[in-house]
């Protein structure tokens, strides 16, 4: 019988990761999200799986390189500066194609920053961060259920296109606690992997992965082979939530805390005869473009509104999406700071003209 249990959002991670089959961490413990590390090294034990916990960011992610390699489900977690030292190693899987899941419980930036929540990561994050042209997917959960059930998905997603997948989380959802519905048995999707390199088995040679071709056209072949992936994956893959956008003047976008602050304004908004809505991002990448676009066509629209913990990142894909059809607005808050309900209402009132 399916039941609820109440959960930290980093504790429910951890948990869906072994429930998706993943038998495999290697992390290094930064804050807000050491309690994933926490719970797997005491998880793992019991399914039969490796925890290791690395001497560096920069050895757990080649970690993760080389077990994926072999065909395992792994995942590996840090907070934003360690994320930053993953990078090269994000660049060099995306060369080689290998399936993957890294969690990020964002922090505050720049620099060393604090444990408190923020969003300062989506340009290193969907962007890709590190060298070339690659992309990560990228999830976005609001919600414990969500950090649960979006986990899970990830390993699904990185062995369905054989990619690196990001779940992106904050301080405020890697700590809060809320009830997890989780399943008595979960979806794995099997996916044959050939390539994987765990001896010749009946070959006449040994698979090898590598993210290195010397050959100028060869290298251009694999980043072709990978803009065809990504183009797939935008047409097939985006995840966005729609909320009473249904005749409002004002559309919010957020995603993650951001998101759930907004829901709560749109009430509030509506008690002073505002009516607004909300589109969610639930992957950032591939981004709900069209969605945003065709929300453009609403006569009574009359602007969106940007909402982030952060300086004004993902404003930048909503803009390209509206494409100068309505203005877009902004307003965030930086250094751990989150924004008040007070706050977003009174730059809707300014933006509604009220």
């Amino acid at each position: 019988m399916n039941k609820k249990v109440l959960m930290k959002g980093n504790e429910a991670i951890a948990e869906a990761a072994v429930r998706a089959g993943c038998r495999h961490y290697f992390g290094y413990p930064i804050t807000p999200q050491t309690e994933i590390a926490h719970y797997l090294a005491r998880r793992m034990e019991d399914v039969g799986g490796v925890f290791l916990q690395a001497e560096s960011e920069t050895a757990a992610i080649n970690m993760v390189y080389g077990a994926a390699s072999a065909g395992a489900r792994v995942l590996t977690s840090s907070s934003s500066p360690g994320i930053s030292l993953k990078q090269e190693g994000f660049s060099y899987i995306a060369g080689a194609e290998i399936p993957c899941v890294v969690v990020n419980i964002m922090r505050c930036g720049p620099g060393l920053g604090g444990i408190l929540p923020a969003q300062g990561d989506y340009f290193q994050c969907v962007k890709g961060g590190g060298h070339g042209d690659y992309k990560n997917f990228v999830l976005a959960p609001s919600t414990v259920q969500e950090l649960y059930e979006l986990t899970v998905e990830a390993f699904n997603i990185a062995d369905r296109y054989n990619i690196l997948v990001m779940v992106m989380g904050d301080g405020t959802s890697g700590q809060m606690m809320e009830p997890v519905l989780f399943k008595e048995e979960e979806v794995i999707e099997k996916h044959l992997k050939p390539w994987a390199a765990t001896g010749k088995k009946g070959r006449e040679k040994h698979n090898t992965i590598q993210s290195i071709y010397i050959q100028p056209e060869i290298l251009e072949d694999l980043n072709n082979r990978l803009q065809r992936k990504y183009r797939e994956i935008e047409r097939k893959e985006v995840m966005v939530e729609v909320y009473n956008c249904e005749e409002c003047e004002i559309i919010i976008t957020a995603f993650g805390t951001c998101a759930r602050i907004a829901k709560n304004v749109i009430k509030q908004a509506e008690e002073i005869g505002i009516k607004v809505g909300l589109i969610r991002p639930i992957t950032l990448w591939p981004f709900p473009e069209k969605v945003i676009s065709a929300a453009c066509e609403r006569k009574e629209l009359k602007a969106f509104l940007d909402l982030e913990l952060n300086a004004g990142q993902m404003i930048e894909d909503v803009k390209l999406a509206v494409n100068g059809r309505k203005p877009v607005e902004f307003y965030g808050r930086t250094g751990g700071m989150l924004p008040t309900q007070a706050e977003v209402i009174q730059k809707i009132r300014e933006i509604a003209g009220r």
